[in-house]
């Protein structure tokens, strides 16, 4: 497998103008399974708007990953795809995640969105569904997504790659995760981060 990352940088107002539609996508969340069972997911507790309003830097990060012939066929079927496409992105987001939090704190006027689902209490649930709080509040991100952003068609107009998908048991060429990173200050060499 390889791995490739490609960082965009736009203004945040014109980033929410052209690629959110809250009530579309967040219709979207509603019907999860991890729609109010999650805290990186929706409803959240706060305001979206609010909560995206202090940034004027978006900066967006793409990472492509490969797939080698051999992986895409020896994981065929539905069952094989999900398990293998699962483990493939979870490793690839330790480093992204750790390295946007990492940022967060070089960077204080700044917020991270990971790529996708929360990925903390994958192996058991969260306890938002026992109604208690996060057990790690500090490492939990929502994703562009989750507060309504389009993401294929964002990674589609400002990364040039198009998002694909397991299809009928097979692995696709690639998978595309896409993070962001929006901050009040000017990042110099964000990609060097990734």
């Amino acid at each position: 497998m390889e791995r490739k990352e490609i960082c965009v940088k736009t203004e945040a107002k014109e980033l929410m103008h052209r690629y959110r539609d809250a009530e579309k996508f967040i219709g979207y969340c509603k019907e999860c399974s991890r729609y109010n069972a999650c805290w990186a997911c929706p409803p959240f507790d706060f305001n979206a708007d609010e909560y995206l309003a202090p940034y004027g830097i978006a900066y967006i990060i793409g990472t492509k990953i490969i797939l080698d012939k051999e992986t895409i066929d020896k994981h065929q079927g539905f069952d094989e795809c999900k398990e293998i496409s699962y483990k493939i992105m979870k490793e690839a987001r330790k480093s992204i995640d750790g390295n946007l939090l990492e940022l967060e704190k070089q960077y204080p006027k700044s917020k991270a969105f990971f790529a996708g689902s929360c990925q903390i209490c994958r192996e058991r649930e969260c306890m938002r569904v026992a109604g208690k709080p996060c057990i790690s509040p500090e490492r939990v991100r929502p994703s562009l997504e989750s507060l309504g952003f389009d993401v294929s068609l964002i990674s589609a107009e400002l990364l040039n790659i198009e998002m694909k998908w397991s299809q009928n048991g097979i692995l696709p060429e690639y998978f595309t995760l896409v993070s962001g990173f929006f901050s009040v200050d000017e990042v110099p060499s964000i990609i060097s981060y990734f």
